[in-house]
């Protein structure tokens, strides 16, 4: 398999452990009507820390096989909004 990264949403986190599931969209345009119509497909993908919560945009890459389905790893998170909420929280605080 060549090189891939892809991007996606976590839906599921914390209930394997160091694995969550991504999945990652994309818009295909139907063949007749000519409309886009969007295609996900679930990822398993290995996180070594456990670090990934639910709603986060990550960057993953293909790797060699780590089990029977986890074919990706983790290549870094692009947004949280776990995170995203504390950091307003904190300047909130500040400003007050």
């Amino acid at each position: 398999m060549p090189p891939m990264a892809l991007t996606g949403i976590v839906t599921k986190a914390g209930c394997m452990r160091k694995t969550a599931t991504v999945t990652v969209s994309r818009h295909v345009i139907h063949k007749l009507t000519g409309k886009r119509i969007e295609r996900s497909k679930k990822i398993l993908t290995h996180d070594e820390q456990e670090v990934l919560r639910l709603n986060d945009a990550v960057l993953i890459r293909n790797c060699p096989p780590i089990s029977a389905r986890k074919r990706f790893k983790l290549e870094k998170i692009l947004k949280s909004p776990e995170t995203e909420r504390d950091l307003a929280h904190m300047q909130a605080a500040q400003q007050s």
